[in-house]
């Protein structure tokens, strides 16, 4: 399998959860430390988080990375990871808010990249493309700017000039997201 790097987007406002996502501890550890665990496990060479609480994310390890464009959605994060300066080519780009990060489901994603010229692999869950949850050819993220630039924010209409491949999810688990508290696993 290709070397490829790993984000976590970390910048929502979190107004439903009432409190960051990304720190949000499950069973001992904060969400956005989950998610880079899953996809260090699933092969990535270096993985950063983007945008949210820089100081508290590099204290839970991260290497951080600015949203370059806060509060403008999720679009502006993607770009954001893409144009972070890895080494790889691909990235795999996750929401913190994931509770079943699954390094099995990342790496299909990354192979299955690599078996095709797509420009991106993204997981598809009951017909909705999950955005979030894809592998990324860095080459897009100068694409993706000007379509940003241009005053899009949705993440569907930004691609619509980009060849992505869809895979269905295997694991629906592995899907899940906490949007509210009420998304929390019982700490029981």
């Amino acid at each position: 399998m290709t070397s490829f790097d790993g984000a976590v987007l970390c910048g929502g406002e979190s107004r439903r959860m009432g409190s960051d996502k990304a720190l949000v501890e499950i069973d001992g550890t904060a969400m956005a430390a989950r998610v880079a665990t899953g996809l260090r496990d699933g092969g990535a060479s270096a993985v950063t988080a983007v945008g949210g609480d820089s100081g508290a994310l590099t204290r839970l390890g991260l290497e951080f990375v600015p949203d370059r464009w806060p509060g403008e959605g999720p679009l502006g994060g993607l770009v954001s990871a893409l144009g972070a300066g890895g080494r790889a080519e691909i990235v795999v780009v996750l929401s913190c808010d994931l509770l079943h990060p699954d390094p099995a489901e990342i790496r299909r994603l990354v192979r299955r990249l690599e078996a095709c010229e797509a420009d991106a692999v993204v997981s598809r869950l009951d017909d909705r493309a999950q955005w979030l949850h894809g592998a990324w050819r860095r080459r897009v993220a100068g694409v993706l700017e000007d379509v940003f630039a241009s005053g899009e924010r949705s993440l569907f209409g930004a691609v619509s000039g980009l060849e992505v491949d869809f895979v269905t999810a295997e694991q629906a688990a592995s899907y899940a997201d906490a949007d509210t508290p009420a998304d929390l696993p019982d700490p029981g």
